[in-house]
């Protein structure tokens, strides 16, 4: 795992936003795997700029949209869909065949989760992956657990997920989690973790060393032979 300590979340963002960048000229018809919430909003906000001085680079992107929460509407304002549609897809205008996601509100989360396994399956090549790191240490909604699942599937939000951000004023809270499996993540040819945010100090820390445990579902990014973590050092300073 290569780390990259930044100044501030500007700074992280920028950084990685290039390395993104990077990535797609290198392959234009690259498939991006990408997280929702604050943590690479920054980086999105760079991609969006990016389009304004070279749109054909996006042309052939395609997106994947790394997890969901179950139960709410699909339009719901604090659903990961909306965000990446106003985030990601109406501002680089990614077709919608270029785009893969679970749907939030499907009668069968089990049946949509085989959905989305199957044209993962179908795909040529993944090419980058884009997360964030958990104050528990997730990524997606695979949470810590004495095991973790490899492919889609339906998650048990924790406590710590419940009170994310996102859903946190929710009157009406998700029941559950849709997510790509760590085997999925791991899939990827190349992953950018993000790590920004107050109150992640210590599950960086434990981070920091190599080793695997479910109960810290990020350490398995370690089993990944091209990783770029990238750390807002304003938030999460280095012990």
């Amino acid at each position: 795992m290569n780390f990259e300590f930044c100044t501030d979340y500007q700074d992280m963002s920028r950084k990685a936003a290039d390395a993104i960048i990077s990535g797609i000229k290198k392959n234009s018809g690259s498939w991006v795997c990408m997280a929702t919430g604050n943590s690479p909003k920054g980086v999105y906000n760079n991609l969006k700029e990016s389009y304004t001085i070279s749109p054909g680079l996006y042309g052939r992107l395609g997106i994947v949209k790394l997890d969901e929460w179950g139960g709410i509407p699909m339009n719901a304002a604090n659903s990961c869909e909306t965000f990446l549609q106003e985030r990601i897809l109406e501002p680089l205008h990614i077709k919608k065949d270029q785009y893969i996601a679970f749907h939030s509100d499907h009668e069968s989360p089990e049946a949509e989760c085989a959905r989305i396994q199957k044209e993962l399956q179908q795909l040529n090549s993944l090419d980058i992956c884009i997360l964030g790191l958990g104050k528990n240490g997730h990524i997606g909604f695979n949470e810590p657990s004495d095991v973790l699942m490899p492919n889609c599937h339906k998650a048990q939000l924790s406590h710590d997920s419940l009170q994310h951000q996102m859903v946190e004023d929710l009157d009406y809270k998700p029941t559950y989690g849709l997510t790509l499996g760590m085997g999925d993540i791991l899939r990827f040819r190349k992953i950018i973790l993000l790590v920004t945010g107050h109150g992640k100090e210590t599950i960086f820390n434990r981070l920091l060393r190599p080793e695997i445990n479910p109960q810290l579902p990020a350490s398995f990014l370690w089993l990944h032979p091209q990783v770029d973590c990238f750390i807002d050092l304003k938030t999460v300073p280095r012990v």
